[in-house]
């Protein structure tokens, strides 16, 4: 076996499969450059490191469980003046995840709450964090199926585990008086141990409607909003914009919508 042979057979061995695909390509390059061997080294173990970050962040973006993929560039914040853009400045450098703290995006469908939590979900798991998305209505109909089938435990970890978890239109439907609870659960065992982005088209004076208890809503607010961002969006919907400039509202529709 030449010593070629072998450099690669090492390479495979240790896994490093991306610098093996490389090797060739990298020596000849060294050699036209006359490159010393610690540039060689360090350009072909960078090669290796890249594609290794991006299969990373490809795999924790499966695990989180995304409906789509959205980033903080794509968002018109020039539409929505309402929100402060020192404020999403401050939550880009994810320290809020860092405090264990909460972010809460209250507003009318349509405003961009999900596609800011998404956003958000994409820069922690660019930095290497751990989230996992999930709409209320799914997670309480989980939550309830794993009590009835003794699976509470493994369950909850699903949603304990990730540094950050998304919970997504909280209040478009209520809950019943188990949902309530088992949210309540959730929220106590996340409590001080990991972060939550909730978005609500209610506001905090409507959970008593939206959990169906005074008592409940109270203790779920007193946990969330203890170390807690809140973004209040009051502006129109993106997708009615969208259908205005289109021509797809008709005139009292338009009407209703302004």
């Amino acid at each position: 076996m030449t010593t070629f042979d072998g450099l690669r057979a090492l390479l495979t061995t240790l896994g490093l499969n991306e610098a093996e695909a490389l090797l060739d390509s990298h020596l000849e390059r060294a050699a036209k450059e006359e490159r010393s061997y610690a540039d060689f080294l360090a350009d072909l173990m960078e090669c290796e490191a890249t594609v290794r970050k991006e299969r990373g962040l490809q795999m924790r973006i499966r695990r989180a469980r995304l409906p789509m993929v959205r980033r903080l560039s794509d968002f018109d914040l020039a539409f929505q003046p309402t929100i402060d853009r020192r404020q999403i400045r401050e939550l880009q450098t994810l320290r809020f995840l860092h405090d264990q703290s909460n972010v809460i995006f209250l507003g009318p469908p349509g405003v961009g709450k999900t596609h800011l939590s998404i956003a958000l979900v994409m820069e922690a798991l660019g930095a290497g964090y751990s989230a996992y998305f999930v709409t209320a209505h799914d997670l309480v109909a989980d939550l309830g199926r794993a009590a009835q089938q003794n699976r509470m435990d493994a369950r909850m970890r699903v949603y304990l585990s990730p540094k950050l978890l998304v919970i997504d239109e909280m209040g478009y439907l209520p809950l019943d008086a188990v949902g309530a609870t088992l949210f309540f659960q959730l929220i106590s065992a996340r409590y001080e141990r990991g972060s939550v982005i909730l978005t609500s088209n209610k506001s905090y004076g409507e959970w008593d409607s939206v959990l169906g208890d005074a008592v409940i809503a109270t203790a779920v607010l007193d946990r969330l909003l203890h170390h807690s961002t809140t973004i209040n969006i009051r502006g129109e919907s993106y997708r009615l914009k969208e259908r205005r400039k289109a021509g797809l509202l008709t005139p009292s529709q338009a009407e209703k919508a302004s």
